[in-house]
């Protein structure tokens, strides 16, 4: 049940859209800040994050449909609630994918940016979970735990959105430090999609809302689980044989291009300028002919 801040006229601000609003924030500056320090283009990447955060809206709505399939074929009227209802591996898909075309088009270093852009999808994926806390939605399952929540019909709950929260945000830092010991282009993307899946896995079995569907014992984003898990191994390894340029920090060209000036000799200060020496040759000729002319006039 969705959880009303405040209003302003018309317009309601619900704790679990103000949670969202606050990750894409979160996660566009952090890319942009370390677009900027790896020198790669800001207009750019804010139009593939951009596309990736609206199709991943798009996407994750599209799978939450399919697995409510047989509810929306009994009731189409629930197509038409886009407040709730959102699977997040619909907009990872879906999310990788817009950009991709859009690097395509545009003829940019796809994995390059991507790098920067993974670690603050999981920024945005710990606030979005603290939304789900708010709104009470991807709740965990009953337990008498010392942890538990009081739901709003007043079960007693595992917390398992704000478990989920703070392993997004563990999981953020522990790429960005990849991003930095490891600067091949496409590590830190797929380890996103290893880490991000193995994490997936497991918290399913403390979720409660299996109403978002199954595959057999597995829940639908398990079984989706592993098939990322699988993709993710398989583009590390392909990023570990591929050859290409390992990224370096803009920063350090300049200091090269000046200690390269720095250590080339600089042979005009030793070589004599032929126009600064002709009026030397041209007073020494005169001197030449007054010497000779005093000589004349000592005889």
């Amino acid at each position: 049940m969705p959880i009303q801040l405040f209003s302003i006229g018309p317009f309601t601000v619900q704790g679990y859209g103000l949670m969202i609003a606050l990750g894409i924030i979160a996660a566009v500056l952090v890319a942009e800040f370390r677009a900027k320090k790896q020198g790669l283009d800001q207009d750019k990447l804010f139009t593939m994050v951009l596309w990736g955060v609206l199709c991943g809206f798009v996407g994750a709505k599209l799978l939450y449909y399919l697995t409510r399939l047989q509810d929306i074929i009994a009731d189409p009227s629930l197509l038409l609630d886009f407040a709730d209802g959102f699977v997040v591996y619909g907009g990872i898909i879906t999310g990788f994918l817009a950009p991709l075309i859009y690097a395509k088009i545009k003829k940019i270093p796809f994995l390059r940016y991507l790098d920067v852009a993974v670690p603050s999808l999981a920024l945005a994926q710990g606030f979005g979970r603290i939304g789900c806390a708010i709104a009470g939605c991807c709740y965990g399952l009953p337990t008498d735990g010392p942890f538990a929540v009081v739901a709003a019909n007043g079960e007693r709950l595992f917390p398992i959105q704000l478990v989920s929260s703070g392993l997004n945000f563990l999981h953020f830092l522990v790429l960005i430090l990849i991003a930095r010991h490891w600067r091949k282009e496409g590590v830190t993307s797929a380890c996103y999609l290893i880490f991000y899946s193995v994490g997936r896995f497991i918290i399913e079995f403390f979720r409660g809302d299996l109403i978002r569907g199954s595959v057999g014992e597995l829940s639908t984003s398990q079984f989706i689980s592993l098939f990322m898990f699988v993709f993710g191994v398989g583009m590390l390894v392909w990023v570990a044989r591929r050859k290409a340029p390992q990224l370096t920090e803009p920063s350090a060209e300049p200091q090269e291009a000046s200690a390269a000036a720095s250590s080339t000799p600089v042979s005009t200060q030793e070589e004599v300028d032929p126009q600064a020496a002709q009026p030397a040759a041209e007073q020494e000729e005169k001197d030449g002919e007054d010497g000779a002319d005093n000589g004349e006039d000592e005889q």
